[in-house]
């Protein structure tokens, strides 16, 4: 009787690639493990917590490690197990049957072309939610209008810059920013939340 094999997939952050590979249930549950990407520059980890997994994904969306973890049970048996971004809401490592892992696969290198695509052309009208980024710069227009946003090294002038899911305040003074999410209903309503905004301030 054949080893029942998990597919696991990610996007590199570095190189841009996608990483495919297969291990036996046996090995993802015998210990702690992880799988490189060919450029050497990043890698998928997995520590073994009795009957539960951390997994560790390299996240090309923010540029950050994603720590997820899940029960033995959910990464040895189910179809599909997708760990996402928080930051983009998109996801960044599928876990699962060859078939539906592979699929969502070529689901999230398209998404990640377009992105790369929407960077290029450096259009500002493309936006992960139109719609939500609208709002919320709808939103902080009306709390700037009440003398609302201001940093902590005292300067009340700043600028705006508007990415792909988020939006900077850049202090004019000291350069200090303050990151605000653009990109999901829920984002919007923490600003919709706030009557004021302080950039940090950067320290001498």
């Amino acid at each position: 009787m054949p080893e029942e094999k998990r597919t696991i997939g990610y996007i590199c952050p570095v190189c841009g690639q996608a990483v495919i590979a297969s291990r036996t249930a046996f090995q993802l549950a015998a210990g702690d493990s992880t799988l490189p990407c060919p450029c050497g520059k990043s890698e998928l980890a997995f520590r073994q917590l009795g009957d539960r997994c951390e997994v560790t994904v390299p996240c090309l969306f923010c540029a950050r490690d994603h720590r997820a973890a899940c029960a033995n049970d959910a990464l040895l048996r189910q179809k599909l197990l997708a760990l996402s971004c928080p930051a983009s809401g998109l996801g960044c490592c599928y876990i699962g049957e060859e078939g539906p892992v592979f699929q969502a696969m070529e689901k999230l290198e398209t998404a990640v072309d377009k992105l790369r695509l929407d960077d290029q052309m450096e259009n500002r009208g493309v936006f992960l939610n139109e719609a939500v980024m609208g709002e919320v710069l709808g939103e902080l227009k009306d709390i700037a209008a009440r003398g609302g946003v201001k940093c902590a090294c005292g300067s009340a002038d700043y600028g705006i810059k508007v990415g792909y899911s988020s939006v900077d305040l850049v202090c004019a003074q000291c350069g200090a920013a303050l990151r605000l999410g653009a990109a999901t209903p829920d984002d919007l309503d923490a600003l919709c939340a706030r009557d004021t905004l302080t950039i940090p301030g950067k320290k001498e």
